[in-house]
C-alpha cells in the first residue's frame, strides 16, 4: 500500500508544480493580488498552467477518495498500485500536454486518469457487494 499512498502524495503536490510553472511564466509574479496578476498575464502558457493546476486540484479528490475506497474494500494491493501509478503518470502526462497545448491528447489522457478512478472504485464497490 505505500506505493498508493506515495501516488497520492505525488498526486497532491502535482498542482504546485503546475502554478509554480504559471508563476516562472510570466511576468514578475505578484503575490498580493494572485488573480490580478493572472488577468494581466500575455503570455499563453501562464493561462494553460494555471489551468492545468485547476484541473489536478479537481482531480485529486476523486483519486484519493478511490484509492482509499478500494483500500478499505480488500481491493488487491497490486491492482491499487497499478492504478494509481498509472493515474499519476497520465496526470503528468496530462500537466504536460496543456502546457504544450495538445488539447485533444489532452483530453484522451485525462480520459485515462477517469478510467482508472472509475476502476479503483469499481473494484471496491465489486468487493464490498460480495
Amino acid at each position: 500500500m505505500p506505493v498508493a499512498y506515495l501516488c497520492i502524495l505525488i498526486a497532491a503536490l502535482l498542482p504546485y508544480l503546475w502554478v509554480a510553472i504559471a508563476k516562472a511564466s510570466g511576468q514578475r509574479y505578484d503575490n498580493r493580488d494572485p488573480r490580478g496578476w493572472l488577468a494581466k498575464q500575455d503570455n499563453p502558457r501562464v493561462h494553460r498552467a494555471y489551468s492545468a493546476q485547476l484541473n489536478a486540484f479537481e482531480a485529486f479528490a476523486p483519486f484519493a477518495a478511490a484509492v482509499l475506497m478500494a483500500q478499505f474494500a480488500g481491493v488487491d494491493a497490486d491492482w491499487i498500485a497499478l492504478l494509481s501509478v498509472t493515474f499519476v503518470l497520465v496526470r503528468i502526462v496530462h500537466g504536460i500536454f496543456y502546457l504544450g497545448n495538445r488539447a485533444l491528447w489532452r483530453s484522451v489522457i485525462w480520459a485515462t486518469g477517469l478510467l482508472c478512478v472509475f476502476v479503483l472504485m469499481a473494484m471496491a464497490i465489486y468487493n464490498t457487494a460480495a
